[in-house]
């Protein structure tokens, strides 16, 4: 029965994969996003698309659809991804056909979106978001990225609204991915982090992030990595943490004053791997920073954690 929905969540360091039926995750599938060429990538998302339709008891033929979030900048009608500085394999310049790709490799329709906005599908429809009509998303990964609820509507503007990520709160700052300078990424995102503390340890700092990093076989710095580090007490880890807070409740303090919306939901890797006493400490460096600090936005967690952005590129395409 063509009943399935397959969504897809790439990130910086994960693939996530999950299929969904009748509104219910019924097999997810995780792995490691290569880090090679799109030849690669594209084949883990298939594998990836594969493992979830054997668990699940299904073949392609019952698929409907494969939704698939990718950060970067995407044209949904051409299937074309730009500026995904953040994934290897693709190139940050010019245009890769990911849905053609992955449609071609899977067997099935492929729809292509930006991540973010598909993560934040997932959240208003099915998780955090349900009770709110203004809210704002921030997705705190490899990179930052985020969407916007307005008046009870996913908000794309011209296609890249929600960017909070390349938000300048620092002019003249770290670098950030995209090679300018000051943006939030460049403080909050793991990537722009592990950037820093390399260049800490080169300059003498001392730090376990990159020995985790090797005992757990990890390419990239993760939010495993971070956590495991923090739990540790070393010292960079936690310079490194208190500067994302710093310039997460900066950034979205600056988002609410414009818009005075109702909520804020806070995941991603980081996000959601440190949990709710780093959304907390996010809230508080926000307070003081409202122009209407006595009625602050509901700040909160995701309700599908890790699984987010995957059961949002499900519903992009009818789960």
């Amino acid at each position: 029965m063509n009943d399935l929905h397959v969504g897809v969540d790439i990130g910086g360091t994960k693939i996530q994969v999950v299929a969904v039926r009748e509104g219910s995750v019924i097999a997810s599938h995780r792995t490691s996003t290569p880090a090679a060429g799109v030849r690669e990538l594209v084949g883990a998302i298939a594998e990836g698309i594969d493992k979830v339709l054997a668990g699940s008891g299904a073949a392609v033929a019952d698929v409907r659809g494969i939704g698939v979030g990718v950060p970067g900048a995407v044209d949904v009608a051409a299937g074309t991804v730009a500026s995904a500085n953040n994934v290897p394999g693709l190139e940050p310049s010019e245009p890769t056909p990911l849905a053609e790709l992955v449609s071609r490799a899977a067997g099935a329709p492929v729809r292509l979106e930006n991540d973010a906005h598909v993560a934040t599908l997932g959240e208003w429809t099915r998780g955090a978001g349900r009770p709110y009509r203004d809210f704002l998303t921030v997705w705190v990964g490899t990179g930052v990225g985020g969407g916007l609820v307005l008046d009870g509507k996913l908000h794309e503007g011209q296609g890249a609204a929600g960017e909070i990520g390349h938000l300048v709160i620092k002019p003249g700052g770290r670098v950030c991915s995209d090679g300018r300078r000051g943006h939030l990424e460049a403080y909050a995102g793991r990537g722009r982090m592990e950037a820093r503390a390399r260049s800490l340890l080169k300059a003498g700092r001392k730090t376990v992030l990159f020995d985790l990093m090797e005992k757990k076989r990890r390419t990239r710095l993760t939010s495993g990595v971070i956590a495991d580090a923090l739990e540790r007490g070393d010292k960079v880890a936690h310079e490194l943490v208190d500067d994302a807070v710093w310039a997460l409740g900066l950034a979205i303090a600056s988002v609410q004053n414009l818009l005075a919306l109702q909520a804020v939901v806070i995941g991603g890797g980081l996000g959601d791997r440190l949990g709710a006493p780093f959304i907390e400490r996010i809230a508080a460096e926000m307070q003081s920073q409202l122009f209407v600090p006595d009625r602050p936005p509901t700040i909160l967690g995701t309700e599908f954690g890790d699984l987010s952005g995957a059961v949002g590129a499900a519903v992009l395409v009818g789960a």
